[in-house]
């Protein structure tokens, strides 16, 4: 399996994006961040307590290093889709992969595979026709903020990449992200509007917070075990499964390019598979 948890995290991660768009009708989007820690950092307090996990850990910095950057790329990426198109903001945030391949080789002194690197440039260029992000003069700051939300996110994953390499296992690596992302959501959305928790919107809240809990421990898990490159590729996933999403509950109409992109992304996935398995022999 190892990469392939990262696909498993895509499909999640398309999920959680049906409930954040449905959740928007009821909840502003710090609310939406808060609730997506609160009720993950709930379900995983349930899964610690009845399993009896430690999560007692020698190496918290690390983990705080983790959550920082993580928090940080959730809330840039989150004021970016408030003040751009949302095609553009996630076009940006998901710069990230190729922020990571650079980080991989000038931090963990990984050797670059050009099969696995043109892959994530594949990956990314389809992104870009599937989404066909578009900009406006007065949007600079925001796509500034929404570029910064994928370097942040590429060095969250740097970090999960490292506390897998000391063995710290996945479920103590999203618990203490999600516990901080908990603690700074709050503060954040102390300084919004609050809107209430009702009988009609609460399902909403759980399927976020689950879905989001769940692709975090897949994606942990594909950055720990896998190929960074490859890994890196397959996160594109994400952005297919959302709009065939899109496609099935809001009859979105995707245009012939946008076409041209999913199947981009879907054969960088190929390439990124099939060249990371010739080099799972090689150090990483």
């Amino acid at each position: 399996m190892k990469s392939g948890w990262m696909v498993v995290a895509g499909f999640l991660f398309g999920c959680m994006g049906v409930f954040v768009k449905l959740g928007a009708e009821f909840f502003s989007s710090a609310e939406l961040v808060f609730y997506r820690s609160l009720f993950g950092l709930i379900f995983l307090m349930v899964i610690v307590w009845t399993r009896r996990l430690p999560l007692a850990t020698p190496v918290w910095r690390m983990h705080l290093w983790r959550g920082l950057s993580g928090f940080v790329a959730l809330m840039l990426f989150f004021y970016a889709i408030g003040a751009l198109p949302l095609a553009t903001a996630v076009t940006l945030n998901y710069t990230s992969p190729l922020f990571l391949a650079f980080l991989s080789v000038l931090v963990l002194r990984e050797r670059f595979h050009v099969p696995l690197g043109l892959a994530t440039l594949l990956g990314f260029l389809g992104v870009v026709l599937l989404l066909q992000p578009t900009f406006h003069d007065n949007q600079w700051f925001a796509g500034l903020m929404g570029l910064t939300s994928g370097f942040f996110a590429g060095i969250a994953y740097l970090n999960v990449k490292q506390l897998g390499k000391i063995g710290e296992p996945s479920y103590r690596v999203v618990f203490y992200f999600t516990l901080l992302s908990t603690v700074g959501g709050g503060l954040w959305m102390a300084l919004h509007t609050f809107h209430p928790i009702t009988s009609h919107n609460i399902w909403l809240l759980l399927g976020m917070g689950t879905t989001a809990t769940l692709a975090q421990l897949a994606m942990t898990q594909a950055y720990q075990v896998g190929k960074t490159l490859v890994v890196g590729s397959l996160a594109y996933s994400a952005v297919v499964f959302a709009s065939l999403w899109g496609i099935l509950l809001w009859g979105e109409v995707l245009s012939e390019t946008s076409w041209l992109g999913v199947a981009l992304i879907i054969f960088s996935g190929i390439i990124a598979s099939h060249a990371g398995a010739r080099v799972a022999a090689s150090p990483e």
